[in-house]
C-alpha cells in the first residue's frame, strides 16, 4: 500500500516538470527510471514546447520521449564557425557625461575589455561580486582614478567600436541615460538597440547593456563607480557570440 502511495505521488509530480528535470529525475533510482519512461509525461513536455504536435493521434517518432531527446541534443549541438573578427582587431571608446560634463573618456583596446577586472576590489557587496564571477559572458573595465556621481544627477553614456583593420567605426550605445540603479547589486544600467548592416535585414531587437559598478561608501545620495561592465546578453553568452554581433553591426 505504501509503495502504491508513493508511485502515486510521483505520477503527480512527474507531469509538472520540464525535460530537464524529468530526465533528471530517471537517475535517481530504477524505479523512478521505470516511472518516469511513462510515454505521458514525456508528452506533458513536448506539449509545453511544441503544443500542436500533440494534436496528432501519434507523433512523427515512435514516442514523444524520443521527439524531445532529438530536438533537445540538437539544440545543444549547436556550434558557430570561427568569427572573423578578433578582440585585437578592435577598439571601444567610452564616454560618459553628467548634465552636460564629460566625467570619464577612454579609449580601450579590445584585449583589455576582454581581459576585464580580473580582481574585484575589496568592500564590494556580495551580490556584486556574485554577478562579476558568474559564468555569463562580461567584458568589464576597471576605473582609474575612480569618479562619483550624484544619483540626483542625469548620467548618460555613448560607446562607439573602431576596427583596426579598415578604420571602420560603429556604434553600440547612443547617449543612453543610466535610468536604473540596481542597489542590492551596486549597478546603475543603460541600454541601446544595436544597429545592424543592411545586409542582415532579419536582425533587430538586440540591446547592448552598461553598467556603472559602485561601491557602498555609506552615502546613499552617491555612488562611487570603480567599473564600467558592458554586454549582449540578449543575444550572445560567449566571446565568439560577442564578436559575431559586432561584425553584424553597420560599419561606417
Amino acid at each position: 500500500m505504501l509503495k502504491m502511495d508513493y508511485e502515486e505521488v510521483l505520477k503527480a509530480v512527474f507531469p509538472l516538470l520540464d525535460g530537464v528535470d524529468l530526465a533528471s529525475c530517471m537517475a535517481v533510482s530504477k524505479q523512478w527510471r521505470d516511472i518516469a519512461r511513462d510515454d505521458y509525461f514525456w508528452k506533458c513536455v513536448c506539449a509545453k514546447r511544441w503544443p500542436s504536435i500533440c494534436k496528432r493521434p501519434n507523433p512523427p517518432t515512435l514516442t514523444f520521449y524520443k521527439l524531445y531527446q532529438t530536438f533537445y541534443k540538437r539544440q545543444n549541438r549547436r556550434t558557430l564557425l570561427p568569427p572573423r573578427l578578433s578582440f585585437d582587431d578592435l577598439e571601444f571608446f567610452i564616454d560618459i557625461w553628467t548634465e552636460g560634463r564629460l566625467i570619464f573618456s577612454e579609449v580601450v583596446p579590445g584585449p583589455v575589455l576582454q581581459a576585464g577586472i580580473k580582481i574585484p576590489p575589496p568592500g564590494i557587496c556580495d551580490m556584486l561580486r556574485f554577478h562579476l564571477e558568474g559564468p555569463e559572458y562580461k567584458m568589464t573595465l576597471p576605473v582609474e582614478p575612480r569618479f562619483t556621481v550624484p544619483i540626483c544627477q542625469p548620467v548618460s553614456v555613448s560607446v562607439l567600436v573602431g576596427r583596426k583593420d579598415s578604420n571602420r567605426v560603429a556604434c553600440i550605445i547612443n547617449k543612453s541615460l543610466f535610468d536604473y540603479i540596481d542597489r542590492t547589486a551596486y549597478r546603475a544600467l543603460a541600454f541601446d538597440y544595436l544597429d545592424f548592416s543592411p545586409d542582415y535585414p532579419f536582425i533587430s531587437g538586440i540591446r547592448a547593456w552598461i553598467s556603472l559598478l559602485f561601491m557602498d561608501d555609506g552615502n546613499d545620495g552617491v555612488i562611487d563607480v570603480f567599473g564600467v561592465e558592458m554586454d549582449f546578453c540578449d543575444a550572445a553568452n560567449s566571446k565568439d557570440e560577442v564578436l559575431w554581433l559586432l561584425d553584424m553591426l553597420d560599419w561606417k
